[in-house]
């Protein structure tokens, strides 16, 4: 799905990635679920480029359904995985948090269920990362930077893209609650510190970008500081 020339989406607003679409070549923003592969080559179709043109795949942080394919990509094509140094061990599969599960409604988590079953909620978890931390911009197009939001888990990340004019959040915000339906930015379930989560977004306010994209829901088209408010007005309820 093209969200803008050099910004494309696979998934859709349960589960989502993103392709930062450059003439050097392709950034990966999270690899989403197991089956997502499938979209991820029929979109590459779509641009006329191939799974050779991924220079890279960026995770915001070490979640299964962020963590998705990166191995696979990582093994068949060689690709590098970045992830924050604190969610390093999270993405090779290490113990998490059991956080509270929170509130919820039937139909909106029969549809991230069923969407989980379609395409696979176990990865394939990762054996070779390369760690990043917070303010190192990697050498992968559209110059990704790092901005570190820890608190959905200790390496939680934001990546930014200044030629891009986006920054991809994972889940430090959603724009659709997976387990309740509520829509427009809000908090992240299973978070680890919500306190925490909360002031990191105090992280996005400086950065200059068109696009606020989210692991979970639709794309938010405005400021990082205005999704950053919405958040919290949310939770002030």
């Amino acid at each position: 799905m093209r969200l803008a020339p050099s910004i494309h989406r696979i998934g859709n607003d349960i589960v989502a990635s993103y392709l930062i679409v450059t003439s050097e070549g392709i950034t990966l923003v999270d690899a989403g679920l197991p089956g997502m592969y499938a979209d991820l080559g029929r979109e590459l179709g779509s641009l006329g480029r191939t799974l050779d043109d991924i220079r890279g795949v960026v995770l915001t942080h070490g979640d299964s359904d962020h963590v998705g394919f990166a191995e696979r990509l990582r093994r068949e094509h060689d690709v590098p995985v970045f992830v924050h140094a604190a969610d390093a061990e999270r993405a090779r599969g290490g113990d998490k948090p059991k956080n509270p599960v929170g509130p919820m409604r039937l139909g909106p988590l029969l549809r991230f269920a069923a969407f989980g079953l379609r395409k696979g909620m176990r990865p394939r978890w990762l054996t070779e990362v390369r760690e990043v931390t917070d303010g190192d911009t990697l050498d992968l197009p559209g110059r990704p930077l790092i901005v570190g939001m820890p608190g959905h888990s200790p390496g939680s990340i934001a990546v930014y893209s200044d030629a891009v004019r986006a920054v991809f959040v994972g889940d430090a915000l959603t724009t659709r609650h997976v387990l309740t339906g509520r829509t427009g930015p809000g908090p992240a379930p299973f978070t680890d510190d919500p306190a925490e989560a909360l002031a990191s977004l105090d992280r996005l306010a400086g950065l200059d970008a068109d696009w606020v994209l989210p692991g979970h829901g639709a794309a938010f088209h405005g400021s990082p500081s205005k999704a950053a408010e919405a958040v919290r007005a949310a939770t002030r309820g």
